[in-house]
Parts: C-alpha cells; structure tokens; sequence
C-alpha cells in the first residue's frame, strides 16, 4: 500500500474567506491570499491558498472586506502630529469661540509642569499656537482682527493659523518679534490692513516669513509628532503618506523612526526647496527604503481659494481688482524646473488658481520627459479648458482632494462666480485627461478619514448628505475609480505601482480588513464604515 503526502508551500501569513479587492489591472475579486516575507506570495480561491500552502498563522476573516492599504496621495503627516499638541480650532463658529478656545488651552497649560508646556507647544513654551479657524464657517465672514488677542495675551505671542494653513492672525506680540509694521511689504504674501492699522491677519509668504520667529523643535519632539500621527492614521486604514513639504531634519526623524521599527507607515516624502535639501539632495540624489521614497521637491504656485491667495487669471468675483498672487516671480519656476529636470526629481506643484495652472503648465511645455518624470500637480482647483489640453499632452498627474470640494462649495462660487465656478474641482475632466488622478485628503486642512475622501468623490456630498442632489456631480468619480486613486494610481505617482497599490504577487502586503464593502454598500453606510485590521508588510499594525 503507498500513501501520498502532500507538500505545502510554506508562507508566513494566511489569509481567507474575505472578499478581497486586489485592484489589479482587470479589478479581480479573490477570497484569500498567502503571504511571506511581507510581500503577497499567492492570491487566489480559498479551496486553493488552503490545499496548497501552510502558514504559522491562517487567520478566518469571517466574509470581511480587503483592500490594498490606502495611499493619501496628498497631506501634511508631521503637521498633523504635531498640532495635535496645539490649539484645535476646527469646527469654531465664530471669532469668540476661537478665543475662547485659545484661553482654556493656555489656563489648562498653565496648571501643568513646564516640561508639558514644551511638549504642547512643539515650538517654544512662549509662543501659543493653533490651527484651524475659518472665517467662511462664521455668521460675519470677514476677517478676524487682533484687539482681543491683544487683550487677553499682551506679552504672550500667539499664532493661529486658517484651516488652509495659508493664513494667519497674529497678536501684537507676535507682529513685534517679527518687526512687522504696516510698511512691510513681502513678496507674495499680504499683511491686511485695516483704518490705518494691521489687523493681525497675514496671507501666505507673509504668514511664513512670521512663523520663521518661533524656535525650531527638537528631533526628539519631531519624533513625538510623527509617532501620534501614525497612531490615527494606521486607525483609519492609512499603509502610506505623501508628506507634502518637509524639511531634512523632519525626513532624517521619520528614516530614524523606521529604521528603529517605531513608525510602520510608509512615507513618501515631498522636499520642501530650501537651500538645505536643495544642496543635500542634488548632490547626493534620491533616497529610497522600503519605508520611506525621497525623490520629489514640493512647490507653491499660489495661495488658497478661502483665503484668496489663489492666483487668479481674472478678478475675484467678490473682490474687485483682485486676482490674488503668486507665492515667486514667474522666473523662479522656470528656473526651479530646470533643475528638477536636469536632477530627474518629480517637481509637485501646488495650484490652486487657473493663473497658477496655467503659468506651471506652460513652464512644463518647455521641458523634456515631462511624462516620465511624474511631475505632479497638487490640487489644481481651477483649470481652463486650454490647460486641461495640457495637462492630458504633456502627462502631468493631477493630486487632488475630494473633500475640498465638499468643504468649499458653501462659499467657493462668490469668489468664482457662476461660470468660473464650472472649472472647479472638476476631477473627472482631469481623469479624463491624464488618464490617472491620485487623491488625497491634505490632512489636517482636512479630516484623515479615507471614507469621507470616497464618499466625496463619488456622491460630492458632505458629511450631512448635503446637497441632496450631489455637487457638480458632472465631475464625480465611480466607485472603482476612487479606489484606483486611493491605492493603485496614488502609487502611480509616487514611481511606486510595482511594489504596492494593489494585492498582487510580488508587491507588499499592505493591505487593510474593513467590516463594509465599499464598492457595493448603500451610499450611507460609506461614512460608517470601521477599519478592522491594517497590516503593512503583512504586519498587522492596528487592530480595532
């Protein structure tokens, strides 16, 4: 009599009875997958993962939902981590709240021990700092002035920056250390001006120009940020982030971090173009781990739309003979492609205004391989018909973030007017076009929540619902099409599709386990859906 044994492949990590969205090339729909040495090693039926491979584990998934790991192709990781140890003033309704907020966070500041108060601040235990006030949001849609800051913090700087992170109001306090006075005049930035007086309130260059007065955190707080940060972001499915602007000693924090097994999260990490990476980088060129890619500088065409720092082509609809501005002369641009391109890094552009779109897209026409160099533009809010022709001749990557539009559409269409407004947030006609859209959130300008970047890109509702109807639903995506922009065409645009984005053999196990199937639930059971398990690299690094 003979018997036959059977020979197993051995694999790390088994996973079935799911239904798992590979997103591959034809959107196939498999049940179960094995994997080893962090990276998919065979996706297929379950009869087959169990008949032919054995694992340490095998984990049922009891019909759950799997999805590549999610991408947010657009956001401010660091910034986010840390300001969560400063004021939060999403959501205010009015200058009164924002603060009173400001006088509770400094009273319970000041019942701690000095070392909390370095810690809360991330920049200085002098300074008060906090992000998130939007003026659109309040009954009286002007901006705030500075006298009750004034009032309440006489010797105390403090720094509040809009949620678009392009403006800010400042007390007196502040406006002395910087030395500003209503004859200061800065390069693409405003200081507002009110009878006579400044009000506080400081757009854009003139915003950066003040913040360079605050003292710069140590790696070790850098650390902190990053560490809070990752915890809310693997929370909600996150595998990787697209820092947008950082600066070296931020970049050699996160390479730190995951090196020491600490920071899980995958990071691509835009440059800011400082003199610094500018001369680091150039010389000693890209940087690529298995965690973290560096090999992209991050430029600002042009402001925000809500604070009208948006370079527009003609004048804002509700502020006469304003176009908003460039954040640089026309030539920096030019000059600054010239070295992306010869240095072969992938130039962002951050373009908000048709004036913005088309100056980057017109300088890009100069240059060669545009297509393979990824360059990518970040936002691109407003696009003329003309330039959208560019983007699709030249293979510019549009970055966008749904979300935007669901935020701004309350207000958008009094600074755009009703034609104009017909150019905005058109993310299908830019799909269209490129053939690939990457989505993002820009955190923490937005929520980190990818469900709500999904269920604004193909219903364009808010988180109420509204409007009932949708908005511009014209430029809605499909429901495979933003999970394409989350996963698969994100890693697109950061020269990343071979080895993640979608559950494939050969890439990384990056992968999260959801309790809803969002590419067939109804539309409300989008926003409440949980993320069960996030695993990167096969790792399960979150578990609700």
């Amino acid at each position: 009599m003979f018997s036959c044994k059977r020979d197993f492949i051995e694999a790390d990590l088994i996973i079935h009875n799911g239904t798992i969205y590979t997103v591959d090339s034809v959107f196939t729909v498999n049940e179960a997958m094995a994997i080893k040495n962090g990276k998919v090693l065979y996706v297929g039926s379950n009869q087959d993962v169990l008949n032919s491979y054995t694992a340490k584990e095998i984990k049922d998934v009891n019909g759950k939902f799997i999805f590549p790991g999610f991408i947010d192709a657009h956001c401010h990781f660091y910034g986010y981590g840390k300001g969560l140890n400063e004021v939060n003033l999403v959501g205010t309704t009015s200058y009164n709240e924002v603060v009173q907020k400001v006088a509770d966070y400094v009273k319970e500041r000041d019942l701690k021990h000095e070392s909390v108060k370095q810690t809360n601040s991330l920049s200085g235990k002098n300074w008060i700092i906090g992000r998130g006030w939007d003026q659109n949001d309040w009954a009286s849609k002007e901006y705030p002035t500075k006298d009750k800051l004034d009032s309440l913090f006489p010797d105390m700087p403090v720094i509040l920056k809009r949620i678009d992170g392009h403006a800010v109001l400042v007390n007196n306090a502040a406006l002395n250390i910087a030395k500003f006075t209503t004859h200061t005049k800065i390069w693409g930035g405003e200081l507002i001006i009110k009878d006579g007086k400044l009000t506080g309130v400081l757009v854009d260059n003139a915003a950066d120009s003040l913040e360079k007065s605050i003292s710069r955190p140590d790696k070790d707080l850098i650390k902190k940020a990053l560490l809070k940060a990752q915890a809310n972001c693997l929370g909600v499915g996150l595998t990787t982030v697209d820092d947008a602007g950082l600066e070296k000693l931020v970049i050699d924090a996160i390479d730190e971090l995951q090196k020491d097994a600490q920071l899980k999260i995958r990071v691509y990490a835009m440059l800011t173009p400082d003199k610094t990476n500018l001369n680091f980088y150039l010389k000693n060129g890209k940087y690529k781990t298995d965690k973290l890619t560096v090999r992209a500088f991050k430029y600002y065409g042009d402001g925000a739309l809500g604070s009208r720092g948006a370079c527009l082509l003609n004048d804002y609809s509700d502020k006469k003979a304003w176009k908003g501005f460039l954040l640089q002369p026309p030539g920096f641009y030019d000059n600054s492609a010239g070295i992306m391109a010869k240095n072969n890094f992938q130039m962002n552009m951050h373009c908000i205004g048709d004036s913005a779109v088309k100056l980057m897209t017109h300088i890009c026409k100069g240059k060669n391989e545009i297509k393979k160099l990824r360059w990518r533009m970040e936002h691109a809010q407003i696009v003329s018909p003309e330039d959208l022709k560019l983007i699709k001749e030249l293979g510019i990557i549009p970055s966008v973030q749904p979300t935007h539009a669901t935020s701004d559409m309350y207000w958008a269409e009094e600074r755009l007017g009703k034609e104009r407004i017909k150019l905005a947030y058109a993310y299908k006609n830019l799909l269209n076009a490129a053939g690939v859209i990457a989505l993002g959130t820009d955190f923490p300008v937005e929520d980190i929540s990818p469900f709500k970047t999904f269920y604004a890109a193909v219903y364009r509702k808010d988180g109420k619902g509204f409007p009932a109807g949708g908005y511009q639903m014209e430029n809605a995506l499909s429901r495979e099409e933003t999970l394409k922009g989350m996963t698969i065409w994100a890693a697109y645009s950061n020269f990343e599709e071979k080895e993640k984005g979608s559950l494939e053999l050969g890439k990384w196990a990056d992968f999260i386990v959801l309790d809803t199937d969002i590419i067939k639930c109804e539309e409300n059971k989008i926003l409440k859906t949980k993320v069960l398990s996030t695993y990167i690299a096969g790792e399960e690094v979150y578990k609700r």
